[in-house]
């Protein structure tokens, strides 16, 4: 296909549910003519957080709405599609590597559709690069209009130009559309969409947009079937689920929706399962969040709370709205709160200007916490950003160093924190088997796997485990007949 059909119009990007149904219908009745009557097959690919993973499972729903199977194989499939990530540089390069590899597939089977979207193509640079350097790719949409995704397809199919669709409208949640999940075990439950930090490193507002919250009623009702359905693991998203508000609506109990109320009323729901959350932002978790989390029965005590560095003054350079004292008081009430939290965190090591002694205050940070688990990662310039036109003087050589440092720390704390779980009995959700050596993966609500011996059956069960091994990241454990 040649040529560009840019659809940006910038009107209201909500659609009903008769329109993506019609849309389905639409796309149906042109893969069943252009291959025979043939099922027509999907590849679909998710970089990124879970937020990506989310989408993409709305993103297959409606593909199996259109009539579409998925396939793990890209040469067997009629429509391939890469949801991306621009967090880091790392993962734009991997997807720009793999969506340059299609060239070939396309080449074998010239009817192929191939499609991007994601943050990564809502970048206006990345989107003009695609354009002039990929002209095997045929559509591209941002991450605003994934309930126009059946429309863009059609267009596609018929229109015989490539379609880029990129409105940067976020006025709007589409709450109508279809959800084919990975498992079923553990289901992504989303509860707002975008990021009104504006953390100096950080691409996402820009590619994101402003913070939505959904509908509170809206979420309790997925959630309830999502305990219906039999799910036992469910984690609440959002980039800041502390943010979670609805103006101007009220409770059944007269308050005012924020996230602590919003965990509790989930929490209300009756069932056996573990209720998690991410990402949390130190700036917004108040103690009336802790005392939830302490209170609700469905809880996990598991807290993933992002300090990104131990510097104040890096801090402030991130524009980050808290200090290292904050963060530290933070830990200190969730303890006091919940003595058996465990605490995730993320860290940017090498910000720009960011020195050796700033990066000890971080190390020094990790082993007062002494958190179960980090997501470490080497600073990463995204264009666009204001931490991008810093100055940067520190070698790339250097802060790897610097990460050795952090990483030998916290395989250390790790290593004494599986120790001293030696010997207790743990209740544990079975997640899945290990196909290596056919034994069960479980997770404990604190979010640490165990490994046991038993049948596949108990894949999606609770079980009562005693800890008979440890490692630096992972236990062993015996499942208590």
């Amino acid at each position: 296909m040649s040529g560009i059909l840019q659809e940006n119009s910038g009107e209201e990007i909500g659609v009903s549910a008769e329109k993506i149904q019609e849309y389905c219908q639409l796309v149906r009745s042109v893969m069943e003519a252009r291959l025979g009557g043939k099922t027509p097959l999907a590849f679909t690919h998710t970089y990124g957080c879970q937020g990506n993973v989310s989408d993409s499972e709305r993103i297959n729903g409606m593909l199996k709405e259109m009539g579409f199977d998925f396939t793990d194989d890209p040469e067997k499939a009629d429509f391939i599609l890469f949801n991306t990530c621009a967090v880091r540089e790392h993962a734009e390069d991997r997807v720009f590597g793999n969506v340059g590899a299609l060239k070939h597939v396309k080449n074998r089977n010239p009817s192929l559709i191939i499609a991007l979207c994601g943050c990564m193509v809502q970048r206006e640079t990345v989107a003009n690069k695609i354009r002039a350097s990929y002209p095997h790719v045929n559509l591209v949409f941002g991450t605003h209009v994934i309930s126009r995704f059946p429309e863009l397809l059609y267009k596609t199919l018929t229109g015989g130009k490539r379609v880029f669709e990129l409105s940067q409208a976020d006025n709007s949640i589409c709450e109508n559309l279809p959800v084919r999940r990975d498992g079923s075990v553990k289901a992504w439950l989303p509860i707002m969409y975008g990021c009104d930090n504006y953390c100096t490193y950080c691409i996402v507002p820009y590619v994101r947009g402003r913070e939505r919250s959904r509908d509170a009623a809206n979420i309790l009702a997925e959630a309830r079937g999502l305990v219906e359905a039999g799910y036992k693991d469910i984690t609440l998203l959002g980039q800041n689920v502390n943010s979670y508000a609805v103006k101007n609506s009220v409770s059944s109990d007269g308050a005012e929706w924020n996230f602590p109320k919003l965990l509790r009323e989930i929490d209300k729901i009756e069932g056996d399962y573990v209720l998690r959350f991410m990402t949390s932002h130190p700036k917004d978790c108040t103690e009336e969040l802790l005392d939830a989390m302490a209170e609700c029965r469905h809880a996990a005590h598991h807290l993933h709370l992002p300090f990104q560095c131990g510097s104040n003054r890096v801090l402030k350079a991130m524009n980050r709205k808290y200090t290292r004292e904050k963060y530290l008081d933070l830990i200190k009430t969730a303890r006091e709160k919940m003595p058996d939290i465990s605490l995730t965190s993320d860290i940017i090591v090498g910000f720009p200007g960011e020195t050796y002694e700033e990066f000890r205050q971080t190390l020094d940070l990790v082993r007062e916490v002494k958190f179960t688990s980090l997501f470490t990662f080497i600073y990463s310039p995204r264009e666009g950003t204001p931490a991008a036109k810093l100055d940067d003087p520190v070698p790339h050589s250097e802060k790897a160093r610097w990460m050795k440092e952090l990483l030998d720390a916290q395989e250390a704390i790790a290593a004494e924190r599986c120790k001293s779980m030696m010997g207790t009995r743990q209740r544990v959700l079975v997640e899945g088997v290990d196909q290596r050596d056919n034994s069960l993966f479980c997770r404990t609500s604190t979010n640490i796997t165990v490994k046991c011996q038993g049948a596949p059956e108990l894949v999606g069960s609770f079980v009562e485990c005693e800890i008979t091994s440890a490692r630096n990241w992972i236990l062993g454990g015996k499942i208590i007949k």
